[in-house]
């Protein structure tokens, strides 16, 4: 898939050795692509890398159940308004078991009508976060009886991760080539 950014692209002859190696990583990865941020993180190797290590952390070892771990991302990306987050993991919650409903109601920006609690408890910790920077202390209870203590530090990095993408992706204007509408309005 082809992917663009405000950043100027990286050839073999603009690249160092690090970016090199950093390249070769990723590729080499369970991702095997440079889609998403990492187009951009690659030109600071240092951040590929480490990012790189937490995002496949926060992608394929927690112990959430990909469609928690997927709502947790489409609730930030829709947040952030993020236009290539949203695309890439939005099929990916789909067949993660997420429903229509819920995956329209989110890219709408409103609160859906969740027929499962433990999405609803994410979709609340999420917008907590976002809204108010904090989690009160009943829905800190709650998370913990629900996921865990190991699990809940594990979905609050899903969410911090995700907010560092977003964030990565609307800043250099990362973008997705396809002809599929863009799932939220630009500012």
């Amino acid at each position: 898939m082809n992917i663009d950014s405000r950043l100027p692209a990286l050839t073999d002859s603009t690249m160092d050795e690090e970016q090199r190696r950093v390249l070769q990583d990723i590729l080499s990865g369970p991702r095997g692509n440079l889609d998403g941020p990492f187009l951009a993180w690659v030109h600071s190797p240092g951040l590929a890398d480490n990012a790189q290590k937490l995002g496949a952390f926060c992608r394929y070892g927690t112990r959430l159940e990909l469609r928690l771990s997927e709502l947790a991302i489409l609730v930030t990306a829709a947040w952030w308004q993020s236009q290539a987050e949203w695309q890439i993991h939005e099929p990916i919650a789909r067949q993660a078991g997420l429903s229509d409903p819920v995956i329209d109601a989110l890219r709408l920006g409103q609160t859906p009508d969740f027929q499962r609690e433990d999405e609803r408890l994410i979709h609340r910790l999420g917008r907590s976060l976002y809204e108010t920077r904090r989690i009160e202390q009943a829905l800190y209870d709650e998370a913990t009886a629900c996921f865990g203590e190991a699990g809940l530090v594990e979905l609050i990095g899903i969410f911090g991760y995700y907010a560092l993408v977003a964030m990565t992706l609307n800043a250099f204007e990362v973008r997705r080539g396809t002809d599929a509408p863009l799932p939220f309005k630009e500012p």
